[in-house]
């Protein structure tokens, strides 16, 4: 195991990399599930599934901000890593919105 404290491990491991990450797969697996459920209907009117992944979307924003702001300059290239995962998450979450025209 790598000991260091600034590795990209434990700079996963911090809250305020953790859990926008965290939201994003639970905004993927929201809209999953409603794309199992439901298929891709149309509704009339946005339900619960949209209205909480957009919270879930728009939630994570200032905790990767408060991310950005401590550690890139701390450690650059891990907190860059956390980011790129984090964006990564972020498309695969849009994805299927975009995809089915949800």
């Amino acid at each position: 195991m790598n000991r260091d404290p600034l590795s990209f491990g434990a700079m996963l491991r911090r809250p305020s990399a953790l859990v926008p990450l965290a939201m994003s797969l639970t905004a993927l697996a929201i809209v999953l599930g409603h794309i199992a459920m439901y298929r891709h209907a149309r509704e009339a009117d946005e339900g619960a599934a949209a209205h909480l992944w957009q919270l879930l979307m728009a939630g994570q924003v200032p905790v990767l901000a408060f991310f950005a702001i401590k550690w890139l300059r701390r450690a650059p290239r891990q907190a860059l890593g956390v980011l790129a995962l984090q964006t990564g998450a972020v498309l695969a979450s849009m994805a299927p919105v975009f995809y089915f025209n949800l």
